[in-house]
């Protein structure tokens, strides 16, 4: 085990004695660090203390480093470029790291948000490397507390403890049929009149798929499902070539509108989904997160028709 190292010793003080020996004076270094050279003068004299030799001479009124201190000069910068290597490698492995944002999302958050905010991201922080993640709610909120992804643009439901969320807009939930199906031209659609339809459907734990369960509870039958997948295109797809009829969020409007109509929904069932960026509360301060929060604060109003 290493010695101990005096307390006048501390890794401000040597930094210190570099921006000292860099600026050739205390009032400039003094400036460098935001300080007053009667500050810069103690904490070199008190890093002269606790090396135990002579560091600097007097000169007149000029304060000289010795041949001594040029000697801790380079021990120090090796030891202050070691601890930040450190620092960046341990926030690397607890998923901190400052050249990379892991975003999970919605896959039918692809169309319009994730390109929007990926760019605004990408004006502000030009070096970090952003890698995307898709899945369902449920999914994305498990990767979120396993420390897979470091955010996550999803629908937001209640408050969790151990989540932060930033609200980006609402969408609505619209009823999807096949182009020149039998519900063509239609102002709005109620359930309760489809009771015998097919239907396809999300997977269970996508956002969408709670808000078509809670429809047809209000309509008061269980639909029809006759297929599921666990992407919202595959739907949109089984949707467009006839396999059935579903509910989709009003976001996917500009997709498959050759192949799908989506027609509002009968007042009785009106929905909304509020999605929002979410991250853990322990990573508030995360630069990158910060970056990412104000690009989606500034990209609300814009979203706010996706």
């Amino acid at each position: 085990m290493l010695a101990r190292l005096p307390d006048d010793i501390t890794f401000r003080k040597l930094e210190t004695l570099l921006a000292f020996l860099d600026a050739g004076s205390l009032g400039r270094a003094a400036e460098r660090l935001g300080t007053t050279s009667v500050s810069v003068h103690r904490a070199l004299h008190s890093l002269e203390r606790g090396v135990g030799c002579p560091l600097f001479r007097l000169e007149g009124r000029n304060l000289l480093p010795t041949e001594a201190a040029r000697e801790l000069a380079d021990a120090a910068q090796e030891v202050l470029r070691t601890m930040h290597a450190g620092i960046r490698g341990a926030r690397a492995a607890a998923g901190f790291a400052a050249d990379r944002l892991r975003i999970g999302s919605l896959y039918s958050l692809t169309i319009r948000a994730v390109p929007a905010l990926t760019i605004g991201l990408k004006v502000r922080l030009p070096h970090v490397q952003t890698e995307l993640v898709l899945g369902s709610n449920a999914d994305l909120l498990v990767r979120l507390r396993n420390g897979e992804i470091d955010a996550a643009l999803m629908g937001l439901s209640g408050e969790a403890a151990d989540i932060e969320s930033q609200a980006l807009f609402d969408d609505g939930i619209y009823f999807a049929a096949p182009a020149g199906s039998r519900y063509a031209g239609r102002t709005e659609i109620d359930l309760a009149d489809c009771a015998g339809e097919h239907f396809v459907s999300l997977t269970e734990g996508f956002v969408t798929y709670t808000g078509f369960m809670e429809a047809f509870r209000v309509a008061g039958f269980t639909p029809n499902v006759v297929m599921q997948t666990g992407d919202i295109f595959s739907l949109m797809n089984l949707v467009g070539g006839g396999v059935g009829c579903t509910l989709l969020p009003g976001r996917v409007r500009g997709a498959f509108s050759h192949q799908v109509e989506m027609i509002p929904l009968h007042p009785r069932y009106e929905m909304r989904q509020t999605i929002g960026l979410s991250f853990l509360r322990t990573r508030e301060r995360d630069p990158n997160l910060l970056a990412l929060l104000g690009v989606c604060r500034n990209a609300s109003d814009v979203l706010g028709g996706a």
